[in-house]
């Protein structure tokens, strides 16, 4: 579906403080367990978007009303999702 990474994960946080946390944590263990760093972070909590950039996995968290927004699952629709959780 994309040439550029092969997943994507979105997900929301309550919060501009659980948006941090999300984004510090997914950092901090993919390098602790993994040895993997982002290539690039783009935007910050206070904005309600992060975008961390991992190579072949793009990790979004969001802040409920920019995901309500751009609805960003509409434009992989035909993509399979792998796990949803709720």
């Amino acid at each position: 579906m994309s040439l550029f990474a092969d997943y994507f994960v979105v997900c929301s946080a309550a919060s501009e403080r659980q948006i941090g946390a999300i984004l510090r944590d997914a950092i901090e263990t993919l390098r602790n367990e993994h040895g993997v760093r982002p290539l690039r972070v783009e935007g910050e909590a206070s904005s309600g978007w992060v975008l961390i950039d991992f190579g072949d996995v793009i990790v979004h968290v969001f802040g409920a009303e920019q995901r309500a927004y751009y609805k960003l699952e509409e434009l992989w629709s035909e993509a399979v999702p792998l796990v949803r959780m709720q």
